[in-house]
């Protein structure tokens, strides 16, 4: 059964997931990513722009990121934006590239990035759930409205757990394999 205000809670629970896969790719797995960078932006005559729209950036082994700006003079200000974005990252510069190690990630640190996971995680959760409410809402709205029938409101708030049901599976699957890759490193 299909219905806007089903389809609409499908969309933004699908974008929820999308959202908790990108953030995901910024947390750091010990290995060398440039989504790890995804996050940072660069002052570029007097506009704040994503790294990797002023700089190529390379991962040419397991444990190094290379930063190389399309311009010598960005250099600098490229490497004090990865300082200031708080990833725990610390570039070298050879005076053209910014090489940025990427240390081994200790145990201690990945139970915390497990922890911090089920977090980001239970937060996306508690975002599928609000918008189960939102579209339970609206239905309830149309039946007092006479809009809708008490049977077509309950089969469309049935449809409505199914995906809230689906999401949550999906958002813990993920979360699931992302922990357990930091843990198993």
């Amino acid at each position: 059964m299909t219905h806007p205000i089903l389809d609409n809670a499908n969309s933004r629970m699908d974008k929820t997931v999308s959202k908790f896969e990108q953030e995901l790719s910024r947390v750091r797995t010990g290995r060398a990513s440039v989504a790890l960078l995804d996050a940072v932006r660069v002052e570029y005559y007097g506009q704040l722009m994503p790294l990797n729209q002023v700089a190529t950036l390379k991962t040419p082994d397991a444990s190094t990121i290379v930063v190389q700006p399309w311009e010598k003079n960005m250099l600098g200000p490229v490497d004090h934006a990865i300082r200031a974005a708080n990833l725990d990252l610390n570039p070298n510069s050879d005076g053209t590239v910014l090489r940025i190690p990427i240390p081994p990630l200790s145990q201690e640190r990945r139970r915390q990035l497990a922890r911090t996971i089920g977090l980001m995680a239970e937060d996306h959760k508690n975002a599928i759930r609000q918008v189960r409410r939102d579209a339970n809402q609206r239905l309830k709205k149309l039946a007092r409205a006479g809009e809708m029938s008490e049977d077509n409101e309950h089969d469309l708030e049935g449809e409505v757990q199914k995906a809230t049901d689906s999401h949550i599976g999906r958002l813990t699957e993920i979360a699931a394999r992302k922990e357990s890759s930091i843990l198993s490193i």
